[in-house]
């Protein structure tokens, strides 16, 4: 009765019929049907709000789930932990280490790093910093099969690609130009990628900041085109929903991006 007299009222204020009333049924009317939408958004900013006090009020907790790189996971993520848990108790972390995309909603992941161009117009995503690559090669590589100077001279050599990429993307004058990779040798691991490159294997297009200690070293050599460079990466926070954001991925998110700003991941140096 009380939400019967509920509807009587908001139809009373609004001046229209919402629903059609049988003795059987009720169903909506042409004007229900078009105040339905507002109606369903203004609850679920109610509920948004309650949520958001609520989770506010216990700060960050609960259980984060998060999908990252597997190289970068170890070099950037794995050493936020600890403080991250540290100034907040009541926070729990899976980390899952994987260079596959995972759907975030079918496996119940809160927040993944990604490094590539996005796609999936249903995720949010924040910019956290920008990523740099290059071409490396090993010494003994380039000393047997020379360096290449072009994108035609680079299609000629061995790649080293991740599995079921077919072209590299270079930018170059006014546009983007792709090169088709010649791979003998492919992997789903982008470490693999990177220790096949330091034996001699082939040619690969790393981020900067996982081949610098390789470069400091000797062990890789950078390669530098004449007519292209390679396309930047940008490096991307990606979450479900924007409509409620969570303390748990709020503070991760800010540690991530002070930990990249102190590395200096940003920068291409050297």
């Amino acid at each position: 009765m009380m939400a019967s007299r509920r509807l009587a009222a908001l139809e009373t204020a609004l001046g229209v019929r919402l629903l059609h009333r049988t003795t059987r049924a009720l169903s909506l009317t042409p004007e229900g049907e078009t105040f339905l939408p507002f109606a369903q958004s203004i609850v679920e900013n109610g509920d948004e709000a309650l949520a958001r006090m609520r989770s506010d009020s216990r700060g960050a907790a609960g259980l984060l789930r998060v999908s990252v790189p597997v190289a970068f996971g170890l070099r950037f993520v794995a050493p936020i932990v600890p403080g991250l848990l540290a100034r907040h108790p009541d926070l729990r972390i899976a980390l899952d280490l994987t260079d596959a995309l995972p759907d975030l909603v079918a496996t119940g992941t809160d927040l993944a790093i990604r490094i590539a161009r996005l796609r999936d117009n249903s995720l949010v995503a924040q910019k956290l910093a920008d990523n740099p690559r290059l071409l490396v090669a090993s010494p003994g590589y380039l000393e047997a099969r020379g360096t290449p100077a072009s994108l035609d001279a680079l299609s000629e050599h061995d790649c080293l690609p991740l599995d079921g990429v077919t072209h590299w993307t270079f930018a170059g004058g006014r546009s983007d130009r792709q090169v088709r990779v010649n791979a003998r040798f492919s992997s789903s691991s982008i470490a693999a990628c990177l220790s096949v490159c330091v034996a001699g294997g082939g040619i690969a297009l790393l981020s900067h900041w996982n081949v610098s200690d390789d470069l400091a070293s000797g062990r890789l050599v950078r390669i530098e085109l004449a007519d292209a460079q390679p396309e930047t990466l940008n490096i991307w926070a990606v979450y479900p929903t924007a409509r409620l954001v969570l303390p748990k991925v709020r503070v991760f998110i800010s540690a991530l991006r002070q930990a990249l700003a102190e590395s200096g991941v940003s920068p291409l140096k050297g």
